[in-house]
């Protein structure tokens, strides 16, 4: 008789909730599907708590949730609830077969002892796993990679003009909606307009000294923060677009980049973290978008102004992303690949 795989999975509480559209949560989300679709049974645990910052309740509520976890048996962590709990997550690894996914390290010791207790570890980029194996020194053979899918969606119509620009992502510092701004300012003689979707509420402080600039800046009727977007809502704002600019100034690949190019979209982004993997290249070597360097307000606003008034530059970026559309990955794939690394821990 087959016996199902099984599989606890622990995230942190409001994945499902559409108002929070984390790459993280949906990562997590996709993967809990196509794990199930593949034939496993997939316990999944929400823990409540501000993670990465949790108060004791949270992390009494993480150990009781591991507690229930028979000896032995294969639990898979989101990175955000782990790597955040090295006091309850450490231990418990000597006793079950964990497996944590890191969406965004850490980068301090706790990290550290997390990963190394773990059975093994699936990174969300190659940068992802390259910075953990130098900053760790873990066993390459335990670190694996899983990168994020992207569903299949028709392609962008794109405007003669190129105007119509789209920023997605939580309107948090991280986020680089200030550089995005000053860069605007700078290209503010040009026709275009920029909408960006996210979510308000994650640093209201920030939020309001955002929309302080964009008011001082005279681009009040040009700049549209709308608030996070899913579904019907979100795939018409990327419809109506030209081309994704992404001004992050922390990311381990970059989810919004392949949604943006699985519609043949163009990408315009701060080459930071796995940002470049997740832009790639066409098969003959073309670049789907233009990197420019991390922080660097000048360049991102002569990338914009590159983009806006060169209609050749237009045309080849469109092109190499429509070409790049081809290559994408699916869920389907990300599925598989972490479910042979828990298939490699359970035997």
């Amino acid at each position: 008789m087959t016996v199902t795989p099984t599989v606890t999975v622990v995230a942190p509480e409001g994945v499902d909730d559409p108002l929070r559209p984390s790459g993280g949560n949906t990562y997590d989300r996709r993967l809990c599907q196509e794990l199930a679709a593949a034939g496993w049974t997939v316990d999944l645990q929400l823990v409540p708590g501000g993670w990465p910052r949790a108060d004791v309740e949270s992390r009494l509520h993480l150990a009781a949730v591991l507690a229930r976890s028979p000896g032995g048996a294969t639990v898979l962590l989101d990175g955000l609830v782990a790597l955040a709990a090295p006091d309850v997550v450490v231990p418990a690894g000597r006793r079950l077969r964990t497996v944590v996914i890191v969406h965004m390290p850490l980068g301090d010791a706790g990290e550290g002892a997390v990963l190394r207790s773990a059975t093994a570890v699936v990174a969300t980029s190659h940068w992802t796993r390259r910075w953990l194996l130098s900053r760790h020194g873990l066993d390459p053979a335990r670190v694996h990679v899983a990168t994020p899918g992207v569903d299949p969606a028709p392609p962008a119509a794109g405007s003669p003009d190129g105007g119509s620009l789209l920023c997605v992502g939580a309107v948090v510092p991280p986020k680089g909606h200030d550089l995005l701004v000053a860069a605007l300012a700078s290209v503010a003689d040009l026709p275009w307009r920029c909408v960006c979707v996210g979510s308000l509420d994650r640093d209201p402080a920030y939020v309001a000294r955002l929309r302080a600039d964009i008011t001082a800046a005279g681009l009040g009727d040009r700049v549209e923060l709308t608030g996070p977007l899913t579904g019907e809502r979100l795939d018409a704002a990327y419809a109506a677009a030209d081309v994704l600019v992404h001004a992050s100034r922390a990311e381990t690949y970059g989810m919004v980049v392949t949604e943006a190019l699985a519609r043949g979209l163009p990408v315009v982004a701060c080459d930071v973290g796995g940002v470049a993997e997740a832009l790639g290249a066409t098969p003959g070597g073309g670049a789907p978008g233009v990197l420019t360097p991390l922080d660097d307000i000048d360049a991102l606003a002569r990338a914009l102004r590159g983009w806006v008034t060169d209609a050749g530059l237009r045309r080849r970026l469109r092109d190499a992303a429509r070409s790049r559309r081809a290559e994408l990955a699916d869920w389907l794939t990300t599925g598989h690949r972490v479910a042979r690394v828990l298939e490699g821990v359970a035997a």
